[in-house]
């Protein structure tokens, strides 16, 4: 058991090194195309946070995060975004963390199975804030570098344990490496830190989440909290065993091209605040819908061929929001009624819309192999529209709209933007989006950006 705890301790060292040299270097050469993605994928993140602001999941968490979360007396505060109020640093990366979750329409990146930004997002601008001299190419720099390390850690987890855990398993490795950037760690503090964050991870199973929607969603808000808590307890001393996922020798070849290899531009965009699994059937009507101009009322029903994970995703009439955007049948439905899907579709009243409702039942998921053995790098489905006067309308195979397959238009991610933050008024909303472009500028201080974002979205 000594003899394995030392091979453990000191075989990995220089593979850490490596890795503590990319996340601590002051001078990191990002690729510019990669500072502009980042900033790119900040700002939708961002919007998501807006939209997810008046769910009364993002309410309980930011009011939980204001009850129970609050910093002692020189302790690290931070603001909840579009909130006001000011609560711990972790607990401020939690709540917003955990409210961007709960809408779903944040970014991913398929050999993940899962989702980064709505961790590092949250927690960059908590750690910012202590540190107002930061630049915006600084803030995209480290927000870079930690979808990076998240990206790497969730391939590690996924290759070397056998269950489907949730992306608040590794994002946490994001956020302590984001963090001890921000505070200037040294390298032995990050080894603790991301010890610490690989440990006390949520090993929380994506299925089961999946089989039984809730507010848990993909334990990314765990995954802030843990990360955040890890930098400080680290920094203050405290020691972690040292993280599997990014010192084991059975992953070193996942680590290798750090810094050469940006996954970055690989995250894709969300066209809809519902579950990516079923994006690629939703694209596959929308298309239909497009060339043949049919209505909802002219279709008989509709067969959707997919992978098997997406098969599973809740086809019944959802009761509550996160069955709303765990579901298939319905998001279909609902494309096919409004024409897109929004919050307001996935929400409150727009649960209990009859049109939608009487749709569901003439839609049909059925696994099918070939989408099955293309996931998780793609994300693939089918689908055939039979309609009322006997018509077959087929889609033929659909690859999911937003990523570096098929990415959107960039008028199409900022209509996205406007959508979710429509509480916004349309003043900050364009203060926000034009921040994009000024945060690649050397003269652009991160502080004035991040003053756009604190106080609460504007009564609609």
């Amino acid at each position: 058991m000594n003899q394995e705890v030392r091979t453990v301790a000191t075989t990995h060292e220089a593979q850490f090194a490596k890795i503590s040299a990319f996340v601590l270097d002051p001078d990191l050469t990002v690729p510019e195309e990669t500072l502009f993605f980042a900033s790119t994928l900040l700002i939708d993140t961002l919007g998501v946070a807006v939209g997810g602001a008046s769910l009364e999941s993002g309410r309980i968490a930011r009011n939980f995060a204001a009850d129970f979360h609050v910093a002692g007396q020189g302790g690290l505060s931070s603001t909840m975004l579009f909130d006001g109020r000011r609560v711990s640093l972790p607990g401020a990366a939690w709540a917003i963390a955990t409210q961007i979750d709960n809408l779903d329409g944040h970014d991913g990146y398929n050999p993940t199975k899962g989702h980064i930004g709505c961790a590092v997002v949250p927690a960059l601008l908590a750690f910012a804030e202590q540190n107002p001299e930061l630049t915006g190419r600084q803030a995209l720099a480290a927000l870079a570098m930690s979808y990076e390390v998240a990206a790497r850690a969730g391939i590690s987890l996924h290759r070397t344990v056998s269950d489907y855990h949730t992306s608040g398993a590794w994002n946490a490795l994001g956020v302590a490496a984001l963090g001890c950037r921000l505070t200037g760690s040294a390298p032995n503090t990050l080894r603790e830190a991301m010890g610490i964050a690989e440990y006390h991870g949520p090993r929380s199973q994506m299925m089961r989440e999946i089989n039984n929607p809730t507010m848990l969603h993909d334990g990314s808000g765990m995954g802030a909290l843990v990360g955040s808590n890890a930098t400080i307890m680290a920094n203050r001393g405290f020691t972690g065993a040292p993280a599997i996922t990014v010192e084991s020798a059975d992953i070193a070849d996942i680590w290798q091209d750090l810094g050469t290899f940006w996954t970055t531009g690989l995250n894709y965009i969300k066209p809809y605040p519902i579950c990516r699994w079923a994006h690629a059937a939703l694209d596959a009507l929308h298309n239909l819908m497009q060339d043949a101009k049919f209505t909802p009322d002219q279709v008989e029903r509709i067969s959707v061929h997919t992978f098997d994970e997406a098969s599973r995703l809740f086809m019944g009439a959802p009761e509550t929001t996160s069955q709303a955007q765990y579901s298939l049948a319905f998001a279909m439905a609902v494309l096919l009624t409004h024409g897109r899907v929004g919050a307001e579709h996935i929400s409150d009243q727009g649960l209990q819309d009859e049109r939608i409702l009487a749709i569901i039942p003439k839609i049909q998921a059925i696994e099918t192999a070939r989408h099955s053995d293309r996931f998780p790098i793609g994300r693939w489905s089918d689908i055939e529209v039979v309609l009322k006067d006997g018509r077959t309308l087929a889609s033929g195979d659909i690859h999911a709209r937003g990523g570096p397959e098929a990415p959107m238009a960039d008028h199409e991610v900022k209509q996205k933007f406007l959508g979710m933050a429509q509480k916004l008024n349309t003043g900050r909303q364009e203060a926000i989006w034009s921040m994009r472009d000024r945060l690649l500028k050397p003269e652009t201080q991160f502080s004035s950006f991040a003053e756009l974002l604190y106080p609460e979205p504007e009564a609609s």
